[in-house]
Order: structure tokens, then sequence, then C-alpha cells
């Protein structure tokens, strides 16, 4: 315990050293909760809008449900997860979400699941480009990276989920 308080002391040192004492690295978990919560009251009411989106096309209940727990978790726990994202920055997000995080993190993915959860975030994206929250160019951009993703993401799940075949994201 004091060799880490002493080394975490030694880096604040060389840092502060390095980029002036300029706080660069210093962390306000105050404002990072104040500001997850304003983003997470921001989109309640865009899963609203979603949802009302969802049963006016004619979905049934548990489709809807579905889809909105899968956005849920991606705009709600991975965009907040180490920085406070709002749903726009999502957008160029997906790529690493589906193609690494929800593979390796999220026990009940499958490529199903993952095909299953890329579809509710185009849903959703749709709906934020047919209500003016997003660009057309942006939408465009989520489209290809799943399109171009897809193949790849479901090969590696399958490959990380078989305990006979050799972890695709153990590099080294």
């Amino acid at each position: 315990m004091l060799l880490n308080v002493a080394y975490r002391s030694i880096m604040v040192t060389v840092i502060n050293a390095m980029f002036g004492g300029n706080g660069m690295f210093e962390f306000d978990y105050k404002k990072y909760e104040k500001d997850c919560d304003n983003i997470r009251a921001t989109n309640k009411t865009l899963l609203n809008l979603f949802e009302n989106d969802l049963a006016d096309a004619g979905l049934s209940r548990k489709t809807i449900n579905r889809h909105l727990a899968n956005v849920d978790f991606y705009i709600n726990d991975y965009l907040l997860l180490e920085e406070a994202h709002p749903m726009e920055d999502g957008v160029g997000m997906v790529y690493l979400f589906l193609g690494d995080f929800f593979i390796r993190k999220c026990m009940w993915s499958t490529p199903a699941t993952i095909k299953s959860t890329a579809t509710s975030i185009k849903k959703f994206y749709k709906c934020m480009l047919d209500h003016g929250k997003i660009k057309k160019n942006e939408y465009d951009y989520l489209c290809a990276d799943i399109k171009d993703g897809m193949p790849q993401w479901q090969a590696d799940c399958e490959q990380f989920n078989d305990p006979y075949s050799e972890n695709p994201f153990d590099f080294f």
C-alpha cells in the first residue's frame, strides 16, 4: 500500500513537471456525474421518442422492449462508461462497442445478439435522423460501420465464445 502511494506521488510529480501542473490529468468526478445525469435525462426523452416511433410502426411490445433495452444499454451504460458521451457521439463509437466491448464484456454476446443489437442501434439512430437529432451523413457513417464490421464481429464473437479456439483479442 505504501509503495502504491509513493508511486502515485512520483507519477503526479512527473506529470505536473511535464505538463506544468495544469491539472490536465485531474478527473473531476462530480462534474462527470453531473454530466452523466444531464445526458441520462436527455436520453430518457430520446428513448421515449424512439419507443413512440416503434409503436407507431406497429411492432409488438416484446420487440419494442428488446430494442429499447439494447439501445438503453448502449447510450446509458457504454457511452457513459469512461467519459460522459452524449447520444450524438455514439455514431462514431459503435464499431468499438460491437466489435470489442460487447463481445468481451457482455456475457450474453453471440453472433445473433451482435446482429440484433446492431439492428436496434440502427433503428434508434434512424429515428434520431428522422427527428433532426443527427445528420444524414452521420447516420450513413453508422450504417457503413455496422455493415463493414458485422462479419468480423460475428466471427470474433464465435471464436471468443469457443473455449477451444484462440482468443481473438489476445494479441500477445
